[in-house]
């Protein structure tokens, strides 16, 4: 097995070898090292100039139109404190916010960016945002990134396209985990488990006890990508999981029919009825304290009241599953913003990326929802809740680091391919020889081999 990755090489890999002037190997041993990370929050400048709000004009005016995917509402209300403070700082610049329920843009983000869209609009890292630059869907944003301060060379080359350009700025990262609520486990004497038997033997009392063990909702499509991506890792390894998601491995081999065949093992103690229930509402079922846990992203938080609520909420990673694997793999994928091909106001659009890249724009996001994480160094993290201190150190402390699987993989494949045929798995999961062979027919068709 291939030595596990660092948090630097993993920024790195977001961007493929061929991108002119990202070089992996370079990158290591030019002495970044994990502290200098912005994600750790306490970083350098990398190649930052002289300003924190990019190398947009000041001079720019007008309005500037922000497609937006956080339609719930502590993340909606992070993103209007945001542009409230943007347009105090820019008189004469107007944001007009145009929020869209965050399954639906994610699924129509293609004709979205084919007809008119916004001039900037929120998206993430990884796969997805070089697959619209270089179809030419979405706009350089080299001379924004050419001022900014706080966001290192790392974290640039995350958000380079093929072609060597800057595509996007990031603005916040999570983790992903096991979320429980810390007073039930403390009432009921739970404790961590820290492999697969320990796990099943913890769902096993949690049922007894009137709970169900894994809260769980899929009607959306995407939140059990999860699921599939930590017990792959879990089962086969990073390396494995990346080329799996590339396209490079056998969908209907041996190792991932092991995948399925695990978490079907642990299918009793999901919570039923998933395909007709929200993360939300799963999230929901974890804050009332009638599910003993729950694996989804940090941003769970949201459905917990500030406070008390949130104080109560921790996690822990996945647990192992092959010893000689380990359970030191993990998902903390990066959001942010991009800019489309042809923006109306392309002056305006720019001094925007420029300030949500930096450190007041994130410092706000962050105070305003505390389930994510600033990307930029210069944020003071003095005011961080407990479960964000708790996050830097998880993510910090990773040797392999992915996006999601719907980040990590062409979007057809995820959206067209991997949604129903986890809903199926979930729906029957007593045919993972038909499932696996059926993925892998679409992704030969998709990928071309």
């Amino acid at each position: 097995m291939a030595r596990p990755r660092t948090f630097e090489e993993y920024l790195a890999s977001l961007v493929p070898p061929s991108v002119t002037g990202v070089n992996r190997r370079t990158l290591l041993a030019g002495g970044v090292s994990l502290s200098a990370l912005a994600l750790a929050g306490c970083g350098g400048d990398g190649d930052s100039a002289s300003t924190s709000t990019g190398g947009a004009s000041s001079a720019a005016t007008g309005s500037v139109s922000l497609g937006s995917n956080q339609s719930d509402a502590v993340p909606k209300a992070a993103i209007q404190s945001v542009m409230d403070s943007f347009q105090k700082a820019n008189n004469g610049l107007t944001v007009k916010i145009n929020t869209v329920d965050h399954n639906t843009f994610q699924e129509n983000i293609n004709n979205y960016l084919q007809g008119s869209p916004d001039d900037v609009f929120m998206w993430f890292a990884g796969y997805r945002m070089r697959f619209f630059a270089s179809q030419g869907l979405a706009g350089d944003t080299s001379d924004v990134w050419s001022g900014m301060q706080g966001l290192n060379d790392a974290l640039k080359k995350s958000s380079t396209g093929d072609d060597g350009k800057q595509y996007f700025i990031p603005s916040t990262y999570y983790p992903w985990a096991l979320f429980y609520r810390k007073s039930v486990w403390e009432e009921k004497g739970y404790e961590i488990p820290k492999t697969l038997d320990e796990l099943k033997t913890l769902g096993a009392k949690m049922k007894s006890d009137g709970l169900a063990p894994i809260a769980f909702g899929d009607k959306d499509g995407w939140p059990a990508m999860g699921t599939f991506d930590a017990i792959n890792m879990r089962v086969n390894g990073s390396d494995f999981h990346v080329n799996l998601m590339a396209g490079k491995v056998d969908w209907a081999g041996d190792q991932v029919k092991k995948t399925f065949d695990t978490w079907k093992g642990l299918l009793e103690l999901h919570q039923p009825d998933s395909l007709g229930r929200t993360w939300q509402e799963g999230a929901q079922s974890l804050q009332q304290k009638k599910s003993g846990m729950y694996l989804l992203g940090m941003f769970v938080a949201q459905q917990f009241e500030k406070g008390a609520e949130q104080d109560d909420l921790d996690f822990f990673t996945f647990p192992e599953i092959d010893s000689t694997i380990g359970a030191d793999a993990i998902e903390a994928p990066i959001d942010g913003y991009m800019m489309s091909a042809n923006p109306k106001n392309e002056a305006g659009a720019k001094a925007l990326l420029g300030f949500v890249g930096g450190a007041e724009a994130q410092g706000l996001a962050v105070a305003s929802d505390p389930s994510v994480i600033a990307t930029n160094s210069d944020v003071d993290t003095a005011g961080y809740t407990a479960l964000q201190k708790k996050a830097v150190e998880f993510v910090a402390s990773a040797k392999s680091i992915a996006q999601f699987m719907d980040r990590d993989t062409r979007p057809d494949f995820a959206s067209t391919v991997m949604i129903p045929a986890i809903q199926e798995f979930i729906k029957n999961p007593n045919d993972i020889d038909g499932l696996t062979k059926n993925i892998q027919a679409q992704k030969v068709s998709i990928f071309g081999s």
